[in-house]
């Protein structure tokens, strides 16, 4: 039998990786990520059930991420209930179709980088009410550019050419476009 992961942040029932890769398999009845699954499929990149793998995880990955050719990885040792698992498997399909439809993409760009964040934090429903208000962040009004930017700085920390006032100035430049830009979707979910 597996051993239960320990956290790296303290966080309690945390999920291993064999019951992290299940919940992974379970996130493929979503409907929205049919929805990007088929897109992907549609944009010429198709992505199979092995794209995504539960790993445990240590250094700077957060929960979870997009890896250009290799995949998406899900954090097990993050990891507690469904909705989490779901959750970074949508962001990280943004993320894996803003790679597939970008001819020049550059990962490492801040600018690039911050597009592809704000975009999944935006239509992935990373900053819904619900999820900020258990994340303990109680605005009423404006907590979702709030919480894109917060969480898209985040990220970016983890990119050497995002040092110092980079990322923020990236991620200002960019916003608007950025932010406003759907696809696949025809609007914001």
């Amino acid at each position: 039998m597996a051993q239960k992961a320990s956290s790296a942040h303290g966080l309690e029932d945390v999920k291993t990786v064999e019951e992290v890769q299940a919940m992974i398999q379970k996130s493929f009845r979503l409907p929205m990520v049919k929805f990007l699954r088929q897109r992907l499929a549609k944009a010429g990149c198709p992505v199979s059930d092995n794209f995504f793998k539960a790993s445990e995880c240590k250094g700077a990955h957060g929960v979870g991420g997009f890896v250009p050719g290799s995949g998406v990885l899900v954090c097990s040792n993050y990891m507690r209930i469904q909705d989490e698992v779901d959750q970074v498997v949508i962001h990280e399909l943004i993320n894996a179709f803003d790679d597939c439809r970008a001819v020049n993409i550059d990962w490492s760009d801040c600018a690039h980088q911050a597009c592809s964040e704000i975009r999944a934090g935006h239509l992935s429903g990373d900053c819904h009410f619900k999820r900020e208000l258990l994340r303990g962040h109680m605005k009423l009004r404006g907590h979702e550019p709030e919480c894109i930017k917060r969480r898209v700085l985040k990220s970016l920390s983890s990119n050497p050419n995002c040092a110092g006032s980079a990322a923020q100035d990236s991620m200002e430049a960019i916003w608007d476009i950025c932010y406003n830009d759907t696809k696949p979707f025809d609007r914001a979910p």
